[in-house]
C-alpha cells in the first residue's frame, strides 16, 4: 500500500515537473517569437509608430480617406498595437512635410503618390529602382514600374501594389511602404504583410531590407483576398538607375 502510494506521488511529481516544462517552453518560445516580431517592425512597448494615410481622391476635402484605406490602416495599426505601440496617424495631403516628432519613429506609409506626396518622395529618396505613374497622366491604366519590369493596371481584373521595408537609418525605426494602385490593392498588401511577416524575416532577416510586387486577382469578385506574389526586387528596386 504504501510503495503505491510512493509511486502516485512519484507519477504526481513527474507530471508537474513534465507540465510546468512545457508551460516555460511554450511561454520562452511565445516572447521569443513576440521579440523578433517587434523587431522586424521597429516596434516595441511604447514606441512610436505613425501611419500616413492616403487623402480620398475624390473627396471634396484633402484630409477624407477611402474606406479600403481606412481598413489597411486598421490592419496596420492592430498589428502596431499588439506589439505595445503608441499609434499616430497623418492624413497626407499635397505637401510633404513631415512633423519633427515623427524623426524616430517606425512608419507605416500607405498609397500611391497622387494621394500621398511623401509616399512619391520616399521612392525617390529610398527606394530609386520603383516608380508609380500618376493618374493624371494616364488615367485608370496606371503602371507601377521596378527595374525593367513594368506592371500596368487592368481595372477589376488585375491590379498591383509594391510592398517595401526600408532601412532610413532611424536607428532600428524602418520605414514600410504601401504603394498601391488602388486602396483595394493597399487593403490586400497590408494584410499580406501582417500574415507573412515571418516568411519575409526567413527571406531578408529581421532587419534587412525587401521590396515586393504584389498582384491583386480579380478585386471586383474576391477583393482583397486573392493575393500573388508577382517578384521579389529587393536586389533592383533598392539601386540607382546608372
Amino acid at each position: 500500500m504504501v510503495s503505491s502510494i510512493d509511486d502516485l506521488t512519484i507519477n504526481l511529481l513527474a507530471s508537474v515537473i513534465a507540465g510546468t516544462a512545457v508551460w516555460v517552453f511554450q511561454r520562452l518560445r511565445r516572447r521569443r517569437r513576440e521579440e523578433r516580431r517587434r523587431r522586424f517592425f521597429g516596434l516595441s512597448d511604447r514606441a512610436e509608430c505613425v501611419i500616413v494615410a492616403p487623402r480620398h481622391a475624390s473627396a471634396p476635402t484633402t484630409h477624407s480617406v477611402h474606406r479600403l484605406d481606412v481598413a489597411a490602416i486598421v490592419e496596420v495599426a492592430t498589428l502596431a498595437r499588439e506589439c505595445g505601440a503608441d499609434v499616430a496617424l497623418k492624413v497626407q495631403g499635397q505637401g510633404v512635410a513631415f512633423d519633427t516628432e515623427f524623426d524616430t519613429a517606425t512608419e507605416f506609409c500607405i498609397g500611391g503618390p497622387d494621394g500621398n506626396a511623401r509616399m512619391g518622395a520616399h521612392l525617390a529618396t529610398f527606394v530609386p529602382g520603383a516608380a508609380m505613374e500618376r493618374y493624371e497622366d494616364v488615367g485608370e491604366k496606371l503602371t507601377l514600374r521596378v527595374g525593367d519590369e513594368e506592371f500596368p493596371r487592368e481595372p477589376g481584373v488585375s491590379e498591383f501594389v509594391l510592398l517595401a521595408k526600408v532601412d532610413t537609418g532611424r536607428r532600428g525605426r524602418p520605414t514600410f511602404l504601401v504603394c498601391g494602385q488602388t486602396a483595394v490593392t493597399n487593403r490586400a498588401a497590408a494584410r499580406y504583410l501582417a500574415d507573412h511577416y515571418r516568411a519575409l524575416t526567413s527571406r531578408h532577416g529581421l532587419d534587412g531590407q525587401f521590396c515586393l510586387v504584389l498582384e491583386v486577382v480579380r478585386p471586383t469578385a474576391y477583393g482583397h483576398r486573392v493575393v500573388r506574389e508577382r517578384g521579389d526586387y529587393t536586389e533592383v528596386a533598392f539601386a540607382r538607375p546608372s
